[in-house]
């Protein structure tokens, strides 16, 4: 129950207290205080205790209380620093005990926060409990987007219940580059369950014929395209997760794991067999027709978009808007830019005669799950398509042999088309030529999509990690410009300080 900026739970007994903790590990990020209020044997220090074993994911974990060391610091995921103020001599003493630093690079659980009220941030998130009935009553009052990502997780519980799996202990899996993030839980079998936490969007700005960057780009903006697509690729005999539970109001779905291994060793380099095998099965896919209209219930149907010239543009402006301003301190001159996309033109003319089908998007290394027991092409487990549009099959090709996050040294890279181009050949009506002017042309998008998209997510979005894969993504870029019908492109980066000048 929600009344303005408060939110007010009743939880029936210890189990629910414990729900509401692990609830709270996946709402909370660094830079939160959380302030646990409420009477001796209220709950504070089981909520406390719930919360850093689901940041921990570990069931075990030890907890002491921190009653007497005031603050106890653990090394987590997210770091958490669990305070216990209530013998703490003076509140100026918070500052000696690290709060302050540990609040810059994590997460700050604080019992009896009445004790320093002058020092806490008040920004803080506050939770009160207390006894009711046979149970408690939780009370929480929090800044406005902590209390949306703590709505979040609520809500999120109730389809948990809805689906049966109200008891479910909850565990961050992974966040990725967009809104998306997932979460799993075990069964009574170890088995796991994932599930899809996909938020409604923001509509953004618009940006072109009054639309916003998504929808030019044709990017998924609810669940209906991934719903399609996993089920049209597992009716053909794909391995996409089986859906079992889905609110599209909501963005939540409730999805098979498919695995936990990928395609690359522990040392994070390409597992050549697995590569292999991820191309042998985008052969195959490749070979198929898909339906470009998909019904998904009895009142929507998914249309598969177009990979068209607006998309294929508006991506290749990234190099325009991000890239070249920061790495050359200026941008991009009217003429450098009328070129430029002139240049785009006729390569996407180029491409009227190439082969289209389904391409998925974004088919590389982290999206690829390798099922060791399956065979054929039931190996590759295939989980990130909501994006998927009608275009250039070669696309996912220069996907996968390029890897964006991995490096794929040339002697694989070349195995690896080599495979594909047999396979392809073998299944007749080939051609082999157009497809590999195609594959240099979608290759060269990609990367310039990539070597904008790097600079955006550090600039705009705060998350400078991406920035080590700019070296990697200008070698395949630079690879991709030795196709001839890519000179005036390769001329152009050139000039434009993109590449450098060859000797």
């Amino acid at each position: 129950m929600t009344q303005g900026d408060i939110i007010s739970l009743f939880l029936e007994d210890d189990a629910a207290t414990l729900r509401l903790g692990n609830d709270l590990a996946l709402a909370l990020k660094a830079g939160d205080c959380l302030a646990l209020s409420g009477d001796l044997g209220a709950g504070k220090s089981s909520l406390a205790r719930a919360f850093l074993r689901s940041i921990a994911d570990d069931d075990g974990l030890e907890v002491p209380s921190p009653t007497f060391t005031l603050v106890q610091s653990y090394d987590l995921r997210i770091p958490v620093s669990h305070f216990d103020l209530y013998r703490l001599g003076d509140a100026s003493e918070l500052t000696e005990l690290g709060f302050d630093e540990a609040l810059e690079h994590g997460i700050c659980i604080v019992e009896w926060p009445e004790m320093a009220e002058g020092e806490l941030p008040a920004s803080r998130i506050s939770l009160r409990l207390e006894h009711e009935g046979a149970g408690r009553r939780a009370t929480i009052t929090a800044p406005e987007k902590a209390l949306v990502r703590i709505h979040r997780v609520l809500a999120i519980r109730r389809f948990l219940i809805d689906a049966g799996y109200g008891d479910a202990e909850r565990r961050f899996l992974t966040g990725d580059a967009s809104l998306r993030a997932y979460e799993y839980f075990r069964l009574s079998d170890s088995s796991r369950k994932i599930l899809m936490d996909w938020r409604p969007p923001p509509e953004g700005p618009p940006i072109y014929e009054g639309k916003p960057y998504p929808k030019v780009a044709h990017l998924a903006q609810d669940a209906y395209p991934f719903v399609a697509i996993a089920e049209t690729l597992r009716e053909r005999g794909f391995a996409t997760p089986e859906i079992e539970k889905v609110d599209y109001e909501q963005g939540i779905l409730l999805i098979e794991d498919l695995g936990k291994d990928g395609v690359l060793d522990d040392e994070g380099r390409p597992i050549v067999e697995r590569y292999r095998e991820s191309v042998a099965c985008l052969a195959h896919l490749h070979s198929m027709k898909i339906p470009q209209d998909i019904p998904v219930s009895a009142t929507h149907t998914h249309h598969i978009p177009d990979f068209d010239r607006v998309a294929m543009k508006m991506e290749v402006r990234l190099v325009l808007d991000w890239h070249m301003a920061w790495r050359r301190g200026t941008g991009p001159t009217d003429t450098e830019r009328d070129e430029y996309l002139a240049i785009w033109d006729n390569l996407i003319d180029e491409l009227k005669s190439a082969e289209k089908n389904l391409l998925l998007r974004d088919f590389h290394s982290p999206n690829i799950i390798w099922r060791e027991h399956e065979s054929g092409i039931r190996k590759i487990g295939i989980i990130d398509f909501q994006d998927a549009m009608i275009g250039p099959t070669a696309y996912d090709l220069a996907s996968i042999v390029q890897d964006a996050r991995v490096t794929i040294e040339p002697d694989l890279c070349r195995q690896l088309m080599d495979d594909y181009l047999s396979l392809r050949r073998a299944q007749g009506g080939f051609d082999e030529t157009g497809f590999m002017k195609a594959w240099a042309i979608m290759s060269a998008q990609r990367n310039c999509k990539l070597a904008g998209l790097w600079v955006r997510l550090l600039q705009r979005d705060g998350k400078p990690g991406y920035l080590q894969h700019m070296p990697r993504t200008l070698s395949y870029l630079k690879a991709a410009l030795e196709h001839e019908a890519l000179a005036p492109l390769r001329e152009w980066c050139t000039r434009a300080g993109i590449l450098p000048v060859e000797s």
